[in-house]
């Protein structure tokens, strides 16, 4: 019987896809061989469901493994690959990120308390016009005037600037555009972008409604699944 070790670390998805990918290449798992089920797996590493599931679609991406019904199996001749899971771009993503929580997270809770009633509308307006049917590029033009708005909403200049800069790292990335453009990427992205439009929907209302607390919460959840998405389920 294959065995895992368990997971302890916080990017769980990418470790499990790395164990898993591991016992493919190393014939652990042969190929035309059915892969455990997601409960065994998930079982065995001491997870939820859902981080197996990211994990096996980075797999899928990669061409690894294929559907066949509700199993997944390795494919009969495995791709050519490399993967570098000390991935340049994506220790990028998580300085991103960090450093996106440590700015973001009080300028949402300025705008939420301080925002003029035209600014909250403002926001609010702005998710109206996300559509998951717009181009990539279409999408992250109105993602980056939506997080403007709101850090304009604080009323801080000053924070406003210094945002301004982390935003400009962020949308004018090579890494991370060649990340997202990526053809083998496309499904996961287009998910991502589903997801990331229901919570600038939530936010935008939390703020619309001056609710301090939950407009912190719904920014802290927003980033964590941004980052996840990015660094676990893109290859």
């Amino acid at each position: 019987m294959t065995t895992f070790e368990p997971i302890t670390r916080e990017t769980l998805s990418s470790q499990i896809r790395d164990q898993l990918l591991d016992k493919i290449i190393t014939g652990a798992i042969e190929p035309g061989g059915r892969v455990p089920s997601e409960r065994a797996l998930s079982e065995q590493f001491g997870v939820a469901r859902t981080s197996v599931r990211e994990a096996m679609q980075g797999l899928l991406s990669l061409g690894v493994i294929e559907r066949r019904g509700n199993r997944s199996f390795v494919v009969e001749h495995l791709p050519d690959l490399t993967l570098d899971t000390d991935d340049a771009r994506k220790e990028f993503v998580r300085q991103l990120f960090e450093t996106r929580r440590l700015l973001e997270i009080p300028i949402i809770e300025l705008a939420a308390e301080r925002a003029t009633d035209t600014q909250r509308s403002e926001i609010r307006e702005i998710t109206e016009r996300f559509d998951v049917a717009m181009t990539l590029g279409e999408f992250r033009e109105l993602d980056r005037a939506f997080h403007t708005a709101i850090a304009r909403a604080s009323c801080n200049p000053l924070l406003v600037e210094v945002y301004g800069k982390v935003l400009g790292r962020l949308f004018q990335s090579d890494d991370l555009a060649s990340m997202l453009s990526d053809d083998v990427n496309r499904t996961e992205v287009d998910k991502i972008v589903g997801e990331t439009i229901e919570q600038h929907a939530a936010l935008a209302r939390a703020i619309a409604d001056g609710d301090v607390a939950r407009a912190a919460d719904e920014g802290t959840a927003h980033l964590a699944a941004v980052e996840r998405g990015l660094v676990d389920r893109l290859v």
